[in-house]
C-alpha cells in the first residue's frame, strides 16, 4: 500500500495553463498522457520521485462524463472551479478493498500519444463523489508506470487533508499509518461537504518546499 498519484481536475479550457503553472513550480515538464476512452477524460502527467506522479485531468465533451464515476467526479470538480480531486493508493491486490466495498474493481486504460497502452484496475471512485477526503485504489496491470515517462525532480512531502480520521481508518482498514505522507490537518463534520478533501499538496524540489492548493 502506497500513494500512487494525486489528481488535479480542471476544465478543458484551463488544462494548458494549469499544466504550465504546476510544471513551472516543480521544474518538471508534463507529458500528454492521452485519453481515457471509458471515462470521457484526458490527462497530462508529471512524474515524481519514488514512483509517484501528478495527474492533471479534464472532462471531454463525451457522454461517459455523465455515466462513469471517474468521468462524473472530474466533471463535477471542473464545474466547481477545479482543484485537487483525489489521492490514489496503489495495491498489489484489490481483493480486500473489493470485499469492504461490496463490489468489483473496474478496468481502465488509456492510449498514450506514443501508442502504448496503459491498463489498470480501480475501485472507490464512486466514494469520492460524496466524500472527497477518501482515496480511490488502483492496481496496475501494465508494467510501464507513468512515473517512468521522464526524469522526475520533485517528491510528495505531505498531502494535507480536511476530513475525519475514523472515516479514513475505516476505508484503509486501519492502515493509515502505512501512508506517512497523508496529513489530516483539520477534522470537520461530513455536513460541510464543500470543505472536505485535499486542501493542498506539499512537494520538495531541490530542497525547497512548494505548497500547491
Amino acid at each position: 500500500m502506497r500513494i500512487d498519484h494525486v489528481s488535479y481536475a480542471v476544465s478543458n479550457n484551463e488544462l494548458s495553463s494549469t499544466v504550465q503553472r504546476i510544471g513551472s513550480l516543480l521544474n518538471t515538464a508534463f507529458e500528454d498522457g492521452g485519453i481515457h476512452p471509458e471515462f470521457g477524460t484526458r490527462n497530462f502527467i508529471c512524474p515524481l520521485i519514488n514512483g509517484q506522479y501528478i495527474e492533471v485531468v479534464c472532462p471531454l465533451e463525451h457522454p461517459a462524463t455523465d455515466i462513469t464515476p471517474f468521468g462524473k467526479a472530474v466533471k463535477q470538480k471542473a464545474l466547481q472551479g477545479g482543484g485537487w480531486l483525489s489521492w490514489v493508493v496503489a495495491m498489489e491486490d484489490l481483493t480486500e478493498v473489493e470485499e469492504l466495498m461490496g463490489r468489483k474493481a473496474v478496468k481502465g486504460h488509456r492510449i498514450k500519444p506514443n501508442k502504448t497502452d496503459l491498463t489498470w484496475q480501480q475501485i472507490g471512485v464512486l466514494n469520492i463523489l460524496n466524500n472527497p477526503q477518501l482515496p480511490f485504489f488502483i492496481k496496475w496491470l501494465s508494467g510501464n508506470h507513468p512515473s517512468g515517462d521522464q526524469k522526475a525532480n520533485s517528491l510528495i512531502k505531505k498531502v494535507n487533508l480536511i476530513g475525519q480520521k475514523e472515516v479514513l481508518e475505516n476505508i484503509l482498514n486501519s492502515n493509515l499509518n502505512l501512508l506517512p505522507q497523508i496529513n489530516l490537518i483539520e477534522a470537520v463534520s461530513l455536513e460541510n461537504l464543500e470543505e472536505i478533501g485535499i486542501k493542498s499538496v506539499i512537494f520538495e524540489t531541490n530542497d525547497e518546499l512548494i505548497e500547491i492548493e
